[in-house]
């Protein structure tokens, strides 16, 4: 009996022991994950966003706040951070900060609340081009599909009147695509003609925004958050340094330099500044894709192997047949595949606009910078400045002994020999155990065809067949 009272008082002094001494803990403080884009959305803007969720994520930060100050963008970048808010784990809530513009207002429409500050804008998505002008219809289409289906993925409210059950979207997709489409009419909200755009009274008032704010702190309150604690992200110069590397308009300029090195550097071999330049070129478009996870092993052979084949078909195949275009195509297939996350050509997820967004950069870097070169080139040796410090000005006369071309060659007419390769109509011959450039009189000839040297006018032989 005296054991059992002995027990009965121990069990008794447990159950009063204070929370601390049974190691219970009270505390409730959220971790706020913050960061900022204060600028047009870029290359830049997705790597910080994907840097900052993969931070937040290590934090294990309860929500993320996106502070927004941005006139739009280019539409796959902002894609591609919408999708990664959609998908986060961890909710995602705006500050809108003054604007939110374009590419900036499908951002928003994706997180789960929204706060403007007074005087702030969100709206006005119209796909636009690098001059301001609206692009044809079918961007639009794709950028009035991608904001309606933002907005209806929160889905609708559950409304019960007098036992009657009405369901309403949280946000309207109505009102997200009128504000890429003019031709849209809402009573009330939207006059036809007129892209829409709300401010922050008029957010508020059509479920745009859950509230009016100053602060990251007044977001808070109204999250109904008192406890916390704020982590801000911080880009490192890896992140910004890779955000440029990545740019659209960088990719460009780089894949002008890969292939204008390769090309002057094949018109005069050796080991020279344009195949530095290309290769120089080639590891900035490649690295920062390669370590993003983007370009793989596989589509920087098919580069490489694309450039080894047009080296070939001007060296060893002279014209431009089979191999030549396969080069191209592998050059160009490279290019792209490492833009783009694909597995082998396995391309889900990875959608038509992304493909064809990094196939546009690839050939306007090819093609715009093929007329760059020959209108600079044009302007520099035109140029006072320039023009008279790289070109001759001297004449030199033939009296005095100058000869422009090899008088040699002139002693080989009416020889004959052998199409060393296929003439088409250019190509090499072999006469007398020595190979010489020769163009064909008339039509192609063959590879091992006999030939005899017919005329030899402007420093060139001229051959026909036997």
């Amino acid at each position: 009996m005296k054991n059992i009272s002995i027990l009965c008082i121990l069990a008794l002094a447990l159950f009063a022991l204070p929370a601390k001494a049974q190691n219970i803990t009270t505390d409730s403080t959220k971790v706020v994950y913050t960061y900022k884009i204060f600028r047009e959305i870029g290359s830049t803007s997705w790597v910080h966003t994907q840097e900052a969720f993969a931070e937040a994520e290590a934090n294990k930060a309860d929500l993320i706040i996106l502070h927004l100050n941005t006139y739009g963008g280019e539409v796959v970048y902002a894609d591609s951070i919408r999708t990664k808010i959609l998908n986060s784990r961890i909710p995602v809530h705006v500050f809108i900060d003054n604007n939110a513009a374009s590419a900036g207002a499908l951002i928003s429409i994706a997180c789960k609340s929204i706060f403007m500050r007074a005087g702030a804008n969100i709206g006005a998505a119209t796909v636009v081009n690098q001059s301001g002008e609206k692009m044809p219809d079918k961007y639009q289409s794709y950028m009035r599909s991608t904001i309606r289906a933002t907005a209806e993925a929160h889905g609708k409210d559950t409304i019960i009147n007098n036992g009657d059950t009405t369901y309403v979207w949280k946000r309207d997709p109505h009102i997200a695509e009128a504000m890429v489409d003019e031709s849209i009419y809402i009573a009330g909200i939207s006059d036809a003609g007129k892209i829409l755009t709300f401010t922050t009274q008029e957010a508020i008032l059509h479920h745009y925004c859950e509230g009016q704010a100053n602060s990251i702190s007044q977001v808070l309150t109204q999250l109904h958050i008192s406890n916390y604690r704020l982590v801000e992200f911080k880009p490192s110069f890896y992140d910004s340094l890779k955000g440029f590397l990545t740019s659209s308009m960088l990719q460009g300029i780089l894949i002008l330099i890969i292939m204008g090195g390769i090309y002057f550097e094949l018109q005069s071999p050796g080991i020279g500044f344009p195949l530095a330049a290309a290769a120089i070129a080639a590891i900035l478009y490649f690295a920062p894709l390669y370590l993003d996870g983007l370009a793989a092993n596989w589509e920087i052979i098919v580069f490489f192997l694309g450039v080894v084949l047009i080296a070939l078909e001007i060296f060893v195949i002279p014209g431009f047949g089979i191999a030549g275009v396969s080069g191209m195509a592998l050059v160009i297939t490279g290019l792209t595949l490492s833009m783009v996350n694909n597995d082998w050509f396995d391309f889900t997820g990875v959608g038509f606009n992304k493909l064809a967004s990094a196939l546009g950069v690839v050939l306007a870097g090819i093609l715009g910078g093929f007329f760059a070169i020959i209108y600079l080139s044009n302007k520099v040796l035109d140029s006072s400045l320039f023009g008279s410090k790289i070109m001759l000005n001297t004449t030199q006369e033939l009296n005095q002994g100058y000869i422009g071309v090899e008088a040699s060659l002139k002693e080989l007419v009416g020889c004959s020999g052998v199409a060393h390769t296929v003439l088409r109509p250019s190509g090499k011959v072999l006469i007398n155990d020595e190979q010489y450039d020769a163009v064909a009189e008339t039509g192609f000839i063959d590879k091992g065809t006999e030939v005899m040297v017919s005329k030899f006018s402007h420093g060139q032989l001229y051959i026909r067949k036997i």
